[in-house]
């Protein structure tokens, strides 16, 4: 990550964040979030990259019993 460069505007600088969101009947159906995505995004023209990462089953249960 420490060369990555803005397709929009060719910006060096970066955020990393993570995001989690449901997907399938069933996952939508208990609320489960069960996608797991890294975001890059610019910090001058805001355009964000996704990068699908694995989910941890143990947290998926969790996530579950807790809704």
């Amino acid at each position: 990550m420490s060369k990555w460069k803005c397709i929009k505007c060719g910006n060096t600088e970066f955020e990393k964040d993570q995001f989690q969101a449901t997907g399938g009947n069933f996952a939508k159906m208990f609320d489960v979030q069960n996608k797991k995505f890294i975001t890059v995004s610019c910090t001058k023209c805001g355009y964000t990259e996704l990068y699908k990462t694995g989910t941890d089953a143990g947290m998926n249960v969790l996530d579950f019993l807790m809704n």
